[in-house]
């Protein structure tokens, strides 16, 4: 498990092995959740939002990285603080966007 942050900017992400493809799962906050779905097969981008949320953004990133390196990779998962002001989201995305770099 990879993490970045501290306190409530904490952000998670794991990694499953299922024979060569990954599945890669991302949480933090506080309260993790299912916001969307990413699902990446050669060049084959199939993005899923749930209403309400804006995850997939940063999953969608999480899922282009992992592409480069594994031929099938789904991408799940979710970041919450409540009341979030726009800097508290910008330092979530930010270390979110730290943990790419270690896929």
């Amino acid at each position: 498990m990879i993490t970045s942050g501290e306190g409530k900017y904490r952000v998670w992400l794991e990694e499953k092995k299922i024979g060569d493809d990954r599945i890669y799962i991302l949480g933090g906050g506080e309260k993790p959740h299912i916001g969307g779905v990413v699902i990446c097969e050669e060049g084959k981008m199939k993005v899923i939002k749930f209403e309400g949320h804006y995850d997939h953004i940063v999953l969608k990133q999480i899922a282009e990285r992992a592409c480069e390196k594994y031929k099938r990779v789904v991408v799940l998962g979710g970041v919450h603080i409540d009341n979030a002001k726009k800097e508290e989201i910008n330092r979530i995305v930010d270390n979110c966007r730290s943990m790419i770099s270690c896929i």
